[in-house]
């Protein structure tokens, strides 16, 4: 049985080159010899979100750059993570036993602070929280970023 890549973007506005070059074009190719999961992470956005009004255009147009990339749906799945409730039911067990001391050392919650000071929430906190219940429930053995 072929490993379990998964892998995620954060709709938060259009794609562009980098999106392609650092990630997609990765993807395309891992498809044809693991069992890829791509998720559009939308829950992951809301943590910096200033507004969320094009966040539903947001997911649509990057799920059909992904289509045009050569994501392909019959070997992929492909899905926006907020239509799953176990993402954020698993985050909650999670989060009841991972040490707010721990997460408060993580440097890209500490880059984050110095970026947003004004914008400083537990989504930014519980950042690695919720990535690790997106691995954990798709079982993720490879994961790409």
């Amino acid at each position: 049985m072929a490993k379990r890549v998964f892998s995620g973007f954060r709709p938060t506005g259009k794609q562009h080159i980098g999106n392609y070059l650092g990630a997609v074009r990765n993807w395309v190719s891992l498809q044809d010899e693991y069992d890829c999961v791509y998720c559009v992470v939308d829950i992951h956005a809301l943590t910096t979100l200033e507004s969320t009004e094009m966040l539903r255009e947001d997911i649509y147009e990057m799920v059909l750059d992904w289509l045009a990339a050569g994501i392909d749906p019959q070997k992929s799945i492909v899905f926006v993570q907020s239509h799953v409730p176990q993402v954020m039911e698993l985050h909650t067990l999670f989060s009841m036993v991972t040490p707010l001391s721990w997460l408060l050392r993580v440097p890209t919650f500490k880059e984050k602070v110095k970026m947003q000071p004004h914008n400083v929430n537990y989504g930014l906190v519980g950042y690695p929280v919720l990535m690790t219940a997106d691995i954990a429930l798709y079982k993720g053995e490879v994961v790409p970023v």
